[in-house]
């Protein structure tokens, strides 16, 4: 854990300072919110209420707390920049440039695989049909095309389908 009450000094958190009240020793916010980070407890307050947070963090076991009190930091963050989707809607965005980027990369594979074959002067009957049959099989959101060309692969769109998502999504 990053602070301990016996190791603070005798400031006051960045929790108590904000709330303008004494920071006492058994204060719950000043091992996780220390006075020199006074932006990250005002955000969390901001979008969860200090009495909010206080309840979180006495009901998670204390070894999970700091990454509790960085996740509600992180979301905090994120609905301050996005109050509607949060998180959520910056996950859904990388999911989909993902896809993006997937897809792209099954191009690649398909033109290399061509253009091996071009090269290796395989007779365009055999060794061709065979590559054009190539497979690219991610463990999430993997493109998989059979028997169709490059320029084919783009009708069947992504296996990553953010389009019922209401956020626009925007690269």
């Amino acid at each position: 854990m990053r602070g301990c009450h016996d190791t603070r000094s005798s400031s006051s958190c960045a929790a108590c300072k904000l709330l303008k009240r004494r920071c006492t020793p058994t204060c719950i916010f000043a091992p996780y919110f220390r006075s020199d980070e006074p932006k990250k407890f005002a955000k969390v307050h901001k979008v969860f209420g200090a009495s909010n947070v206080s309840k979180i963090l006495t009901e998670v076991p204390e070894e999970q707390r700091e990454d509790t009190v960085n996740s509600l930091a992180y979301e905090a963050e994120a609905r301050l920049r996005d109050p509607v989707y949060g998180c959520i809607g910056a996950i859904a965005l990388l999911q989909t440039k993902m896809a993006e980027l997937q897809h792209d990369l099954a191009l690649a594979k398909a033109r290399l695989a061509r253009y091996a074959a071009a090269n290796n002067n395989y007779s365009s009957s055999t060794s061709l049909g065979v590559l054009e049959n190539c497979v690219v099989n991610m463990s999430y959101g993997g493109l998989s095309f059979s028997g169709q060309s490059s320029d084919d692969i783009s009708q069947y769109g992504y296996l990553c389908d953010f389009t019922h998502f209401p956020y626009p999504f925007q690269a």
